[in-house]
């Protein structure tokens, strides 16, 4: 039987969980710069696409040079967007919203295949690098979009007390950091309308800093199950 969350269902217009862990729950990001590459890999993917003439370089072929464009990473600009995203040493959460059918499957598996070439050629090793296929929630209602957001943004609070400084979507959250392949606004919004639900808290940030547990709502609730 196929394990929990890994069974797609492909809708479009629609709001996605996605996240995956090392094989053996192993470290995936050791050091700044393999964050920052799976970082660049999401901006590639997600950003508007390079103009082609600015792609263009002289490759040599046969002691011969010829002017092309190198292939290119999946670009999908437009087809899906990044929500929320966090990123710990052995595991990461994205949140996406899908715009056209069958594009959260091109992109992870884009993003997954490129990133594990990269860190097994710098780690010389092989094999796979993360536990099986990613898994994939439906986010069915507002409650759990706004929750979830906070869960991720938490996530990093074992290894960051300063949450800005996490490799997250938080700083984005705040108005610290532009970045324009994060779209935050689909959550901010419910803390600018004076009728939201959540008009007691005032900011996003007090939403996911001053955070406490209680018996109707609590980020066990949203722990991932492998």
């Amino acid at each position: 039987m196929p394990a929990k969350n890994v069974i797609r269902i492909d809708v479009e217009d629609t709001y996605y969980h996605i996240y995956n862990r090392g094989v053996e729950k192993r470290i995936i990001f050791c050091d700044d710069q393999d964050y920052k590459v799976f970082l660049k890999y999401l901006k590639e993917s997600l950003s508007p696409p390079p103009d082609r003439k600015d792609l263009i370089k002289t490759l040599i072929f046969k002691e011969e040079n010829f002017k092309g464009i190198p292939k290119q990473p999946k670009n999908l600009f437009n087809k899906l967007e990044l929500i929320v995203y966090s990123l710990m040493p052995n595991h990461f959460h994205l949140m996406i919203h899908q715009i056209k059918k069958g594009n959260i499957e091109i992109f992870m598996r884009s993003l997954l295949v490129r990133y594990s070439m990269y860190f097994n050629k710098r780690y010389e090793r092989v094999g796979s690098l993360f536990q099986g296929p990613y898994k994939s929630i439906i986010i069915d209602n507002e409650n759990y979009l706004l929750h979830l957001s906070r869960y991720i943004h938490l996530n990093p609070s074992e290894n960051f007390k300063d949450l800005t400084k996490a490799y997250s979507s938080y700083a984005e959250y705040l108005g610290i950091r532009k970045t324009i392949w994060v779209k935050p606004d689909v959550i901010l919004k419910y803390f600018s309308q004076v009728k939201s639900d959540f008009k007691s808290v005032n900011t996003y940030k007090g939403f996911v800093e001053n955070y406490k547990k209680d018996s109707s709502q609590t980020l066990e609730e949203l722990i991932l199950e492998s």
